[in-house]
């Protein structure tokens, strides 16, 4: 009640004091007090009351004509108790008064008990009601935030899907392609074939997949690279085989076993990349092994790197690992390194699979990798991705 604001209307000035007196000494400070009813509208406005006590009976304005007034110029969202003073304890004039607005009333002579119950609970309902107003405005900005927020999302998803639906329409999507070579014999054995996206935002493909991925569209875009990469293939020499990168999702769907129909499987890897997790290794397998039987053979992208290791190994049985470019990077200096590399290297031979490292960027690596007994081997040091048909490899071997 402290902070509460409390207009008093009454043309008696000894009814206005005892009032007055009663509230402070309950802890009511803030009281404003008139005995000219002409002057409560003006208080209003300017005081914004808590609470306005009000007599029925006055000169110039009766306080039904001010209860109307008043309730008109309380906006609806707005409890504002009005409690009206009367010696009329008439049925008559308390429906009057609780028609104009009033919310309760203090019959004359009032006893200070009374007045401290009912002005108490008045201001209570108001304080409550104040909250609750607060309470709600902070509510429909949280919701008018998380709108504009879902608004934002709908914006930038509809303008990822008209870029990914450009792509996909032609024209942006292009293929290089990495020799992977035989680290003894010098000899190119196979490319890996890696997206690039030329159009605006200019940004690394793995962005542009992810980016897919999120609006439902990453399978598409993914088939679209590996039709793309198919279509070079004859370009190729006639004994190298083509890689392409393939996630556990688009390995899994019937749209990718139709679009390998008619081509030649068994120059055809799939990489599976191991940075994205599997959600159901049966269902992965199932669809592995009907890609097999049309010949394509099965690579596990980012070993040593990714989420489920030997164990995703164990599960798909791959004819190619591929060492992370984590486990390359510095092979030659670091010797865990070189223990992981080895494990990984005679792990493969026990599956009758073909380690290839990937990321060889210097000479001292590649003789590293060799000791090791990694069979084959990709990076900048012996090529860098380009276009067909394949140049020498440029150093190394």
């Amino acid at each position: 009640m402290s902070n509460a604001v409390v207009v008093i209307v009454d043309d008696n000035e000894a009814n206005v004091t005892l009032l007055e007196h009663i509230l402070r000494r309950e802890g009511v400070s803030r009281v404003h007090s008139t005995t000219d009813p002409r002057e409560v509208l003006a208080l209003y406005r300017d005081l914004d009351p808590d609470l306005v006590v009000l007599d029925l009976h006055m000169p110039h304005i009766d306080g039904f004509s001010l209860l109307t007034e008043l309730t008109k110029m309380v906006p609806a969202d707005t409890y504002l108790p009005l409690l009206v003073l009367t010696a009329d304890v008439t049925s008559e004039a308390k429906e009057r008064a609780l028609a104009a607005g009033a919310r309760d009333f203090l019959t004359k002579p009032f006893e200070r008990t009374e007045v401290v119950l009912r002005t108490r609970n008045l201001l209570e309902t108001r304080a409550l009601h104040l909250r609750l107003q607060r309470h709600n405005a902070a509510l429909e900005a949280q919701l008018r935030v998380q709108a504009e927020q879902e608004a934002q999302r709908a914006a930038e998803r509809r303008d990822t899907e008209t870029r990914i639906a450009q792509v996909l329409s032609g024209g942006a999507l292009t293929m290089l392609f990495q020799p992977i070579a035989d680290l003894t014999t010098g000899e190119v054995v196979g490319v890996e074939a890696l997206a690039r996206f030329n159009c605006e935002p200019r940004r690394a493909p793995d962005q542009w997949f992810a980016e897919a991925a999120q609006v439902g569209l990453g399978i598409e875009l993914e088939l679209a690279a590996i039709d793309s990469a198919l279509g070079r293939l004859p370009e190729l020499p006639a004994d190298a085989f083509l890689s392409v990168n393939v996630s556990p999702q688009t390995a899994e769907t019937p749209d990718l076993g139709e679009l390998l129909q008619g081509a030649p499987c068994q120059r055809v890897v799939l990489e599976l990349t191991e940075h994205v997790k599997v959600e159901n290794y049966d269902t992965l397998v199932t669809a592995i092994e009907r890609l097999r039987e049309q010949g394509v053979r099965l690579a596990i992208d980012d070993a040593g790197a990714g989420f489920a290791g030997l164990a995703h190994i164990l599960r798909l049985r791959p004819d190619i690992i591929k060492l992370d470019i984590t486990l390359t990077r510095g092979v030659d200096r670091d010797p865990i390194r070189r223990a992981l590399a080895l494990s990984l290297a005679s792990f493969a031979r026990e599956l009758n699979a073909t380690i290839t490292a990937e990321g060889i960027e210097s000479p001292a690596e590649l003789d590293t990798l060799t000791a090791l007994g990694v069979g084959w081997g990709q990076g900048y040091y012996l090529a860098r991705p380009g276009d067909l048909p394949l140049p020498p490899l440029s150093r190394g071997l």
